[in-house]
């Protein structure tokens, strides 16, 4: 095999980037796809999880319902996620998938660092820090196939 490889950037990739680039985006994949057992089958976690979000969010909009954003949030997080997950892994729509990825962990570090707290429920702060390397290795795998991003990728 040669040492180049094309991708669907404008550019070729030299296989060490491409692994880098494979490694980065199965690790998320992997992450994200793991939690959605989780959320699909109401764990007490997720369920605690979204139903302090929903108590956030009922402080601030009192005629929001606690139950109904603890179950579409979390059903709603758990399909975007997949749906990152499948982009992460899909070569022609990296980009999207690493933005999706993005914009899911932000939102749950954000969560974390307002009113979850690093650590939930005694996990020593796991969600924390997988969502801290979903965001990394996202962020990393849009870096190097930013080319694909329509419109803005080329003026990267």
């Amino acid at each position: 095999m040669s040492t180049q490889v094309m991708s669907t950037m404008t550019r070729p990739m030299t296989t060490p980037f491409l692994v880098f680039s494979w490694f980065c985006r199965i690790v998320a994949a992997v992450i994200l796809l793991q939690t959605l057992f989780f959320k699909f089958t109401a764990a007490p976690e997720s369920v605690y999880i979204f139903t302090k979000l929903g108590t956030f969010i009922h402080t601030y909009i009192p005629f929001a319902p606690i139950s109904t954003i603890e179950v579409s949030g979390r059903i709603g997080s758990g399909i975007m996620e997949l749906i990152a997950a499948v982009l992460l892994l899909t070569p022609r729509f990296v980009w999207a998938g690493s933005v999706l990825a993005l914009a899911a962990t932000g939102g749950a570090i954000a969560s974390h660092l307002t009113f979850l707290g690093i650590e939930v429920q005694g996990d020593r702060g796991l969600l924390f820090f997988l969502a801290i390397a979903v965001f990394v290795t996202s962020a990393i795998a849009l870096f190097l196939h930013r080319m694909q991003a329509p419109v803005i990728g080329r003026k990267f």
